[in-house]
């Protein structure tokens, strides 16, 4: 394991310590659990933007789904007769 140094505000070291001593763990442990939640969501974040990209190209190409059939899938939801997705036309 490597070691990094950070500089923390007053404040925030303030507010480590307690959550450290609250959960009986060290500061350590708390910064490693905080930093793999934080990097586990730009992961996330960065591939939805990338299906957020690619959604609009397909707009852009006039790639839809009718409204209609959106509706009518949303209906079937929870019924003994669930439709797949619609697919874009």
């Amino acid at each position: 394991m490597t070691i990094t140094t950070v500089r923390l505000p007053p404040e925030i070291e303030a507010d480590l310590s307690a959550c450290a001593n609250q959960l009986n763990r060290t500061k350590s442990w708390v910064i490693n659990q905080a930093l793999r939640e934080f990097l586990a969501r730009q992961v996330l974040e960065q591939a939805r933007w990338q299906e957020t990209l690619l959604a609009m190209e397909s707009v852009a190409k006039g790639k839809l789904v009718a409204e209609e059939a959106v509706h009518t899938w949303l209906a079937s939801w929870g019924t003994a007769g669930e439709l797949p997705p619609p697919k874009a036309g």
